[in-house]
C-alpha cells in the first residue's frame, strides 16, 4: 500500500473518490445526510451535467494514474 504524503497526491485521491461516489450516484445510489458527490464536485469548479462532470474526471483519471 502506498501512502499519500503530498498535498497533490491527497486531492488526486480526493478526486478519484468523488468519481467513483459519482459513479454510483449515477446509477442510483444516494448519500443519505451528507452532500452529493455532484454538488460537492460543482462547488470545486466543475461545470456541466453529471454526465460532462465524469468526463472530466476521467480525464483527470487518465492523467493521475496514466492508463484507461
Amino acid at each position: 500500500m502506498t501512502m499519500l504524503t503530498t498535498p497533490t497526491q491527497i486531492e488526486g485521491a480526493r478526486l478519484l473518490t468523488l468519481r467513483s461516489m459519482l459513479m454510483l450516484e449515477m446509477k442510483g445510489m444516494k448519500r443519505s445526510r451528507a452532500p452529493s458527490a455532484y454538488s460537492m464536485l460543482k462547488t470545486m469548479g466543475f461545470k456541466g451535467t453529471r454526465e460532462q462532470v465524469l468526463a472530466e474526471l476521467d480525464a483527470v483519471r487518465k492523467e493521475l494514474i496514466g492508463k484507461e
